[in-house]
C-alpha cells in the first residue's frame, strides 16, 4: 500500500510582510511630510530637504524591492522543488539530481538564533530560505537532509 507523500509549501510569513508594510507606511508618511514642510513652511534649509528626502525614499525603495523579491513560494516533495515568483510569473521545476550543493547558516545576535538555508541548483540558480521569514523552515530542512543529504556543504569550524 503506498501512501501519498505530502508536499510541503515554503511561503513568506505573513506577518514579515505585515511588519515591512508598517514600516513602508511610516516610511512613506515621513516622506510626503517633511515634502509638505518644504512646500508649505520651510522650516529648515535646503540641504536638509535634500538629504533627508534623498535617504528616506533609497530606504524606501530597497524595502520594497526586498519585499517583492523575496515573494515567493517554494514546494518541495515528489522528489522535486518547485519555485514559484508570482510577481514575475517565474516558475521552474527542479528534480532532486539537479541540487548541486545546500547549507544551512546559522548566525546568534542578540541572543536569537537565525537560521537560513541556501540551496544551489545546477543551472547557476539559487534559493534561500530562512526561519524568520517563511513557514515550514524546518520541514524543507529535514526534506533536503533526507533527499540531498550527500549534497550538504559541510560546515565551517
Amino acid at each position: 500500500m503506498k501512501f501519498k507523500i505530502p508536499m510541503l509549501v515554503i511561503k513568506p510569513k505573513v506577518s514579515t510582510y505585515i511588519s515591512l508594510s508598517l514600516i513602508l507606511l511610516i516610511l512613506i508618511s515621513g516622506l510626503v511630510y517633511i515634502l509638505r514642510d518644504f512646500a508649505y513652511k520651510g522650516s529648515f534649509g535646503i540641504w536638509f530637504y535634500l538629504i533627508a528626502c534623498t535617504l528616506i525614499t533609497l530606504v524606501i525603495l530597497m524595502l520594497l524591492v526586498k519585499m517583492l523579491a523575496g515573494f515567493r513560494f517554494i514546494t518541495a516533495g515528489r522528489d522535486q522543488i518547485i519555485v514559484r515568483l508570482p510577481l514575475r510569473g517565474y516558475s521552474k521545476t527542479y528534480p532532486i539530481s539537479q541540487i548541486l550543493a545546500w547549507e544551512e547558516e546559522i548566525v546568534v545576535a542578540n541572543k536569537k538564533e537565525f537560521r537560513q538555508v541556501t540551496v544551489a541548483f545546477t543551472d547557476r540558480q539559487s534559493i534561500s530560505v530562512s526561519n524568520h521569514e517563511h513557514d515550514a523552515y524546518k520541514d524543507l530542512l529535514a526534506y533536503l537532509t533526507k533527499k540531498a543529504g550527500k549534497r550538504k556543504v559541510k560546515g565551517k569550524k
